[in-house]
């Protein structure tokens, strides 16, 4: 993971407004609150709205990013809404986050570059217990023509990053698919995901 990659993430959340909102993700709200509240890893969590709001519904949560700043952001969220959160920072492979020990995993826009994206999403499935549930929402590939007329939709510039069905399913091959479509969205999530874009949904069950 490049240095520049780091640094961005660490300008935006350094900056005083939280950059995606306090609230929730609409789709990851619905899905959560479909499961009785255990214990949740949130992958790239940024500023820990996701997070707070699965502690405030009763959630142990353990969530991690690449950005220091992101983590400071979270836990000022979290103490602000009175819960607590356990907020690791550095490189997913090197972060001691046990296998076999979540029963949902979060992935809200965790658009991880392409290079390392298949080794993380494995070293993620594993997390999960048998019967675990992942949540996803991420930016498809038809999004980059969204971003092209609103860049205030935000999401990544390349095709690269943008996540299919297809390698969803390839990602998380040893689960139970619940939910899975493509579809049009509207934002309203801060300073950065503000009007239309297109995402790919995925709800799965580990077997």
């Amino acid at each position: 993971m490049s240095d520049s990659w780091l640094n961005m993430w660490n300008e935006r959340y350094a900056e005083p407004d939280y950059a995606y909102g306090i609230e929730p993700n609409v789709f990851f709200k619905e899905q959560l609150d479909k499961l009785a509240p255990a214990k949740l890893l949130m992958g790239a969590e940024g500023e820990g709205r996701n997070a707070v709001y699965a502690a405030n519904q009763g959630w142990e949560v353990t969530a991690f990013d690449i950005s220091v700043e992101a983590r400071k952001k979270a836990l000022k969220l979290a103490a602000d809404k009175g819960v607590s959160l356990d907020y690791k920072v550095g490189f997913l492979p090197e972060l001691d986050i046990p296998d076999n020990s979540f029963d949902a995993l979060g992935l809200i826009f965790a658009h991880f570059p392409s290079d390392i994206r298949p080794e993380f999403h494995n070293i993620l499935s594993r997390k999960l217990k048998t019967g675990g549930i992942v949540i996803v929402e991420a930016f498809n590939k038809d999004h980059l023509q969204y971003r092209q007329k609103n860049p205030k939709v935000g999401g990544p510039r390349d095709l690269q990053t943008l996540m299919s069905k297809e390698e969803l399913t390839e990602a998380f091959a040893d689960f139970d698919i619940l939910e899975l479509e493509e579809t049009e969205a509207e934002f309203n999530e801060g300073l950065y995901h503000i009007g239309t874009g297109s995402v790919v949904r995925f709800v799965a069950r580990r077997k």
